[in-house]
């Protein structure tokens, strides 16, 4: 059977029976500089946007949040509907954001922090004046959260049929396995028991790995949200 078949069928299946949640993986520091100091709120969000059944869950909202590394460019291209300078996005099921200004590390340069300002008016509505924010990111708040392990897996093979080669040993993905040990959950997922499985907006699917415990979680993927080998198998 074809793996992309394979994933395929499995996001299917997922896709209906899998809960939501928000992890950061590679967390970037955000302030909220005009967001009240000691505010929090409560977002209600759906655990399942097609199934009503499953519920809804609480998710705090404060004035650090972190934001994935990945979700902002210093100099993005123009089509790029993230956070960067003079640029807005909306963070899921909360407000609309926009960059301010950035700390960045005296000796390497790498960008450490964000402060961003946001809109009062924004809360799961559009801008009052009509403007148009295009990208919406996944966030969590950096006083309410869990800390959590990922694994990320891959395909083991960088080739449709490694059997069908002399050594397939030469084939191996050296990329088949990524652990990210600094991640942030949100809380709701916090005594999550083993072998639940979640989809982690915007990422993939992932399940509660056995080495899971009450001080920290662990979760490994099982596919990602898209197909990325169709598009490297064609070049």
């Amino acid at each position: 059977i074809d793996v992309s078949l394979l994933e395929h069928c499995v996001r299917d299946d997922l896709n209906e029976r899998a809960p939501r949640a928000m992890c950061v993986l590679r967390p970037l520091r955000v302030v909220i500089d005009n967001y009240p100091e000691g505010q929090v709120e409560q977002f209600e969000s759906q655990n399942h946007p097609q199934r009503p059944d499953m519920g809804t869950r609480n998710v705090p909202f404060s004035r650090v949040i972190y934001i994935d590394r990945d979700d902002f460019m210093e100099n993005p291209p123009r089509k790029y509907h993230r956070l960067g300078p003079g640029r807005e996005v909306r963070l899921r099921n909360a407000y609309v954001i926009k960059y301010e200004s950035m700390v960045q590390d005296e000796e390497t340069g790498e960008v450490v922090e964000l402060h961003c300002t946001y809109d009062p008016q924004t809360r799961n509505g559009a801008p009052a004046d009509g403007r148009k924010v295009q990208g919406v990111i996944h966030w969590i708040s950096a006083d309410h959260c869990v800390p959590v392990e990922v694994r990320l897996y891959d395909r083991l093979f960088s080739i449709y049929d490694p059997g069908s080669e002399e050594d397939f040993t030469q084939y191996m993905n050296p990329n088949s396995l990524e652990i990210i040990k600094d991640c942030f959950a949100e809380l709701s997922l916090k005594g999550v028991e083993p072998g639940s499985r979640y989809q982690f907006e915007r990422l993939g699917y992932f399940c509660a790995d056995t080495d899971t415990s009450e001080d920290k979680l662990v979760f490994n993927r099982i596919v990602p949200l898209r197909d990325s080998w169709t598009k490297v198998t064609k070049e």
